[in-house]
């Protein structure tokens, strides 16, 4: 079941970005130091009464110049409607309800999309202030006075943002139906190789990088099962994305990711591996998604033997921390390889769905603690209680252990390696997570 999609809009200033944060639970931004694993979050998960969803930040665009303002205010507020599935609006009390808040209001009203009004800046407890009741003007219904900074309101505004999600079981049609995300920085092939794969044009393929800016849904049926192909818009380096319309695009695919259940990574044969296809793999990667690194346009590539082999290695090379990934060469121009997809997709999508007994996760710890004895520190040695499997897509483990802080990553490294010797897990993440017990060493 795919998340709902919650887009925060407004003008600049009234405090998305910090609503954002708050519901985030987190900086904007996270980096981490392994190679392909920096996940900017415009983009983000949270949680209100038990539902999962995801919050988009449409914060933190400048125009150049005055004379483009409302150009670009309208192109964020327009991609905002029609990726998300709620709209919060958030206006500044302390400002009053300016011509711009009235001109995005509009565009709302008229999208039909489910919008909730955040008059932010009410920076205290009690009744609605009067200089809030303005705002009705906009005529997109009630309103919730909140303070971002001080996080005051903000319950009774995701209680209203709660009522317009969808019922799960409205979603429960499409279990037999595996979405596929197509990702890849632009001009890689991703809409030939869904053109292909339907065998028409159902996107517009050009040879300039970006032509597709929606990501697009395509119901497709073979000998080999149900899919749904999405195929996203091309993701750019940040310093190439000027044009407000573009930076949204990016939002489009990252949202393509969360809601897809197995991605294909393109990659372009004859550029070869770059910082952005490892960056995009991380998008992927940190999402917990199943995944294929798809070489592409391997016709362009002049063969000689071990041509292959030798490109596949480099390959490997690039993206360490996705050593779990089937990699298939492929030509979408020509169709080469590309049934293979079908059989790759399957398998990874069934290895991220495994679900291991708590009895076989437990005699596969004590084997592996058996051959290689857990780290130490200071004389005093890890220990693993028991685990369980809490999740799947991706399979996730909690291990329950005296002191989660004599873990060192190398050891959690070879569990992560003993689960996938004996069962597989294909194509998928491994979450492991520790919880420390109540219990004397």
């Amino acid at each position: 079941m795919s998340k709902p999609i919650v887009a925060i809009v407004g003008r600049p200033n009234v405090g998305k970005s910090t609503l954002f944060n708050y519901l985030a639970g987190e900086r904007v931004s996270i980096v981490d130091d392994e190679p392909g694993i920096t996940r900017d979050r415009i983009y983000a998960d949270a949680e209100w009464r038990g539902r999962p969803f995801s919050i988009i930040d449409t914060g933190g665009i400048e125009p150049k110049t005055d004379d483009i303002i409302l150009r670009s205010m309208r192109e964020q507020a327009q991609i905002a409607i029609d990726t998300a599935d709620v709209i919060i609006f958030v206006v500044d009390i302390k400002a009053g309800m300016t011509a711009d808040d009235a001109e995005i209001g509009e565009m709302l009203r008229k999208s039909g999309k489910p919008v909730v009004v955040g008059v932010n800046k009410a920076d205290f407890v009690g009744d609605t202030p009067p200089d809030a009741y303005e705002f009705y003007n906009l005529g997109l219904g009630d309103i919730f006075a909140i303070s971002s900074a001080h996080r005051l309101g903000i319950g009774e505004l995701l209680d209203e943002v709660f009522t317009h999600f969808s019922d799960p079981s409205e979603h429960e049609g499409d279990e037999d139906r595996i979405s596929v995300a197509v990702i890849g920085k632009p001009n890689a092939g991703k809409s030939s190789l869904v053109n292909r794969i339907l065998g028409f044009e159902r996107s517009i393929v050009t040879n300039i990088p970006g032509t597709t800016r929606d990501a697009i849904d395509s119901d497709f049926t073979n000998e080999f099962g149900n899919f749904r192909f999405i195929d996203t818009a091309g993701l750019r380096k940040k310093s190439r994305i000027d044009e407000s319309v573009e930076k949204y695009s990016m939002i489009r695919s990252l949202a393509a990711i969360e809601r897809a259940e197995v991605c294909l990574i393109l990659i372009d044969a004859s550029e070869g591996v770059t910082e952005q296809d490892t960056k995009v793999a991380g998008y992927a990667h940190n999402a917990g998604k199943a995944s294929i690194l798809v070489i592409n346009k391997w016709d362009l590539v002049e063969k000689e033997t071990g041509t292959l082999e030798n490109y596949e290695r480099q390959v490997r090379d690039k993206f360490p921390f996705m050593a779990y990934a089937p990699v298939v060469f492929i030509s979408a121009k020509t169709g080469q390889r590309v049934h293979r997809l079908f059989e790759k997709i399957n398998e990874v999508y069934n290895s991220a769905s495994q679900r291991l007994s708590t009895g076989m996760l437990n005699d596969l710890l004590n084997e592996s603690v058996a051959m290689v004895p857990t780290p130490q520190d200071k004389g005093r040695h890890l220990k693993i209680y028991y685990g369980t499997q809490v999740s799947v897509r991706p399979p996730q483990f909690v291990l329950f252990v005296n002191d989660h802080h004599l873990m060192h990553f190398s050891y959690e490294r070879y569990l992560e390696n003993q689960f996938r010797k004996n069962y597989g897990f294909a194509g998928t993440p491994i979450w492991i997570m520790l919880r420390d017990k109540n219990k004397e060493d």
